[in-house]
């Protein structure tokens, strides 16, 4: 079975799941959209207001701040995989329970066995903790780790990891917006070294 296959039939699955009460309140899940063959997986927290409409990631204000820095790289949308630990949005836009990540973290592991990216780009805490959790590393703020980069093993062979904060945040607090720019020329560095 080919990956658009393997993909089509998780995000079936993702829509009618029903694994948390986040199922209840949504409007549409938003399993990830982009690249099944992206070498790159940028994974967020959880589906905003505008993402919760229309059933895809990133598609609000956050999202036109990602826009600008893939590119600032040289890279588009479609290129990529974009996508969230949660897949449903929760109330208020708060944060992700423990819980709703347990519950919706078995979808992310899934699409990261099937689109086998060579760089993962966790975006937020929620999202750091997770990858870097699964992946075997400490977790530390990230403050910390955001921009260094983590080498790891998967059954599909290594990948790469490159934390850095939500594009939310640079909505929020400005300054954060010139570390995001700084984590993306990493990425786009090491995007031209593998190629």
């Amino acid at each position: 079975m080919g990956k658009e296959e393997l993909m089509k039939r998780l995000e079936e699955r993702i829509r009618n799941c029903r694994k948390c009460p986040l199922w209840e309140l949504r409007t549409n899940p938003v399993p990830g959209a982009g690249s099944y063959d992206a070498e790159v997986m940028f994974v967020g927290e959880a589906p905003g207001y505008w993402e919760d409409q229309k059933g895809l990631p990133f598609v609000g204000r956050a999202g036109k701040v990602l826009d600008e820095l893939l590119a600032g790289i040289g890279l588009r949308r479609e290129e990529v995989y974009i996508t969230n630990i949660v897949k449903c949005r929760p109330p208020n836009n708060r944060d992700p329970t423990e819980e709703e990540i347990r519950a919706c973290s078995p979808y992310l592991d899934m699409q990261i066995d099937i689109i086998r990216p060579r760089l993962i780009v966790p975006l937020g805490r929620h999202s750091m903790r997770y990858i870097l959790g699964k992946f075997g590393f400490r977790v530390e703020p990230i403050s910390r780790v955001h921009g260094k980069t983590f080498e790891a093993r998967t059954l599909f062979g290594k990948v790469t990891i490159i934390p850095t904060y939500h594009p939310a945040a640079a909505l929020y607090k400005p300054p954060v917006m010139e570390e995001l720019k700084k984590d993306f020329a990493r990425i786009g560095a090491l995007m031209k070294r593998t190629r």
